[in-house]
């Protein structure tokens, strides 16, 4: 394998996408520290990548076109790293490849470079909980070398671990559709592979081709030989079986029983944290876990931020936090969960379309929630257009601070406060995670 210090020195990069979350700093860092000579373009603005760039300040190899992108910039160079959410048919991609540029991704460009064992998790829902279950236990119990976590991670690239990473190690890496384009284009899989579930989802990025999106989560399976291992849930397995041809398969295959785990303890809620936790069993049993050791994991693992996470209990009324709900199927699955069928949940929801269809959902809010208060954008103007008879009394709302007001005022003791958007965040917020942030912050207030 080829050694990247060696392999980045004096390489024409172009890196498209810097971003504010802070992968896109870590990869420019990584390549710049290497002696890439790296050209950053990215459709924000100088102003609005301030923060970002101010990190970067001290590299002097890095050149940056901000506030857009220009063609003549893709006609030559020895590779191209693009972010997440690129259009598929962008032309700047397409004259990359009518260049014979290399189009490569953060976390399959690491992949190629190392030699530790990859522990790759993807799905609609319920890949970050798997994730997150999966690095704690291993972290904890893994005694062969170090274990590192990487992929779709706040603030966490995955190609500067190359620095750390050791042979054997392992690393877990949450992996959206997205970042999956990157395996696709490298013809890799990870060694074992969770798929947890397939929804509908970022249907305004496939332009409502499901096909498509199977296809790049299916990437995380299409590569993997008979010494590889992929795990699956009972639903993911129906729509891999509609969509892909199940016997060309190579790795060994096994599709997780939830009445296998009802016996282990754990602080997660709902029905489908049930699939979760088996999903991640599994991969514990393959990695020589022993029974003790997997029970204590599962019982001591505390949910994630922002995935029906109870934040606050105050003057009888209970926050959960569910800002990553970002589709129908997963405000649905949060409805059911708290449902006690007293009808006391005030739910803070909507927001941006993502081309989904919102029919299944406002019958579940018909049935479980007392009152609605919805942010303004696409996806709220397709729910109002469609409402049941029966809908709750809501309200629209242009900020957090409103939202919490407004629940609040429709709250009385013993009633759930729950933010579960079922859409996506952007035009009142910058995105998922600022949208959690300041619903912790208000609530708190």
């Amino acid at each position: 394998m080829e050694n990247y210090k060696e392999y980045f020195k004096n390489k024409r990069i172009i890196m498209m996408g810097l971003g504010l979350l802070g992968r896109g700093i870590g990869v420019a860092k990584f390549l710049a520290k290497h002696g890439a000579n790296l050209l950053i373009t990215d459709l924000k603005t100088e102003q609005q990548l301030a923060s970002s760039l101010k990190q970067l300040k001290k590299f002097k190899n890095i050149k940056y076109i901000l506030g857009q992108h220009r063609l003549e910039d893709f006609y030559q160079a020895d590779m191209l790293i693009k972010v997440a959410n690129v259009p598929l048919d962008s032309i700047y991609l397409a004259e990359a490849r009518k260049n014979n540029i290399p189009i490569e991704m953060d976390a399959s460009l690491f992949a190629k470079f190392t030699n530790a064992k990859i522990i790759g998790i993807t799905g609609t829902r319920g890949k970050s909980t798997v994730t997150q279950m999966i690095y704690g236990g291993l972290k904890k119990y893994y005694k062969k070398g170090n274990v590192f976590l990487g992929g779709n991670v706040r603030g966490l690239a995955t190609l500067p671990l190359l620095e750390k990473v050791k042979d054997n190690d392992i690393i877990v890496l949450e992996l959206d559709s997205w970042q999956l384009q990157g395996f696709g284009e490298a013809k890799i899989s990870p060694h074992i592979a969770v798929f947890t579930t397939f929804m509908n989802d970022h249907m305004n990025y496939y332009k409502n081709d499901m096909q498509k999106y199977f296809d790049d989560k299916a990437e995380i399976f299409k590569h993997q030989t008979e010494n590889d291992f992929l795990i699956i849930g009972e639903q993911a397995l129906l729509e891999i079986k509609k969509r892909f041809s199940y016997n060309k398969i190579k790795s060994k295959t096994t599709v997780v029983n939830e009445d296998k785990i009802r016996n282990l303890k754990t602080k997660l809620i709902g029905e489908h944290n049930k699939t979760n936790i088996a999903l991640a069993v599994e991969v514990f049993k393959i990695m020589k876990l022993n029974q003790k050791q997997i029970k204590q994991t599962i019982a001591t693992y505390p949910g994630e931020p922002g995935r029906l996470q109870m934040i606050l209990k105050k003057n009888g009324i209970t926050y959960y936090n569910d800002s990553n709900a970002t589709t129908p199927d997963a405000c649905i699955a949060a409805l059911n969960s708290l449902d006690k069928n007293e009808k006391n949940i005030i739910l803070i929801c909507g927001g941006a379309d993502k081309e989904l269809k919102f029919n299944d959902m406002l019958r579940v809010i018909a049935r479980t929630v007392k009152n609605v208060v919805l942010f303004k954008g696409t996806a709220t103007d397709k729910i109002l257009s469609v409402l049941p008879k029966n809908f709750p009394q809501h309200v629209v709302v242009d900020s957090m601070a409103k939202a919490i007001q407004e629940a609040r005022n429709f709250a009385k003791r013993g009633d759930i406060i729950l933010l579960s958007p079922g859409a996506a965040s952007f035009g009142v917020f910058k995105n998922e995670y600022d949208r959690s942030d300041q619903f912790v912050k208000y609530a708190k207030k």
